[in-house]
């Protein structure tokens, strides 16, 4: 952001997922907006999770209700990530966010375990950690996922889960920077794509 703030060729207009991007954003002299524009040209956001097909888990941040939004929102979703983020499953890490309204995690943390996850609200200071939306994060242990859909989908229909981090068929590139060169990954039958 530091970089794109410093480059003043371009005329620039972001929307951010989080309140403390946006706050940074102003703080550096980027004019920022709410979903009020028509459409949203890129999305360039990172990822925690990249597995080789360019499905993602994202949301270690706690943001990824609002970032599912703009990348929808978007015409492309291009992804920065350095090496280790790329993995041969998704899940190999372990760890799934899975966004909830409050008043039903004792639901969502019974029917998460039923699931074959471990579910844990995440915290901040001895307080449950509030998402910009009001809502909680529950991080979900996982195993590497075969079939991540199969799985995003049966958590999905629990009732007050808001979102997954899983965000499979959205990304159409990421760039993974490594040393001193950066190597461009493509999804399969996308725009470049095998």
């Amino acid at each position: 952001m530091r970089a794109l703030a410093a480059e003043r060729r371009l005329e620039v207009l972001g929307i951010p997922t989080s309140r403390a991007t946006a706050t940074l954003a102003t703080s550096l002299g980027l004019a920022v907006s709410d979903l009020l524009v028509d459409s949203i040209d890129i999305t360039v956001d990172g990822a925690d999770e990249v597995d080789p097909r360019i499905d993602l888990i994202k949301g270690y941040g706690g943001a990824l209700t609002r970032e599912r939004i703009v990348a929808a929102a978007s015409r492309r979703q291009v992804i920065l990530v350095t090496p280790e983020k790329l993995v041969p499953r998704l899940g190999t890490r372990g760890r799934l966010p899975v966004e909830i309204m409050p008043f039903a995690e004792p639901l969502c943390q019974r029917r998460l375990r039923a699931l074959g996850c471990d579910p844990r609200r995440r915290e901040t200071a001895g307080a449950p950690f509030v998402t910009d939306n009001g809502n909680w994060i529950l991080d979900c242990g996982i195993a590497a996922q075969d079939d991540a859909a199969a799985l995003d989908r049966d958590i999905r229909r629990i009732p007050g889960v808001v979102d997954t981090g899983f965000f499979l068929g959205t990304a159409e590139q990421v760039l993974v920077a490594e040393a001193e060169a950066v190597r461009v990954l493509r999804r399969a039958g996308g725009p470049g794509g095998a």
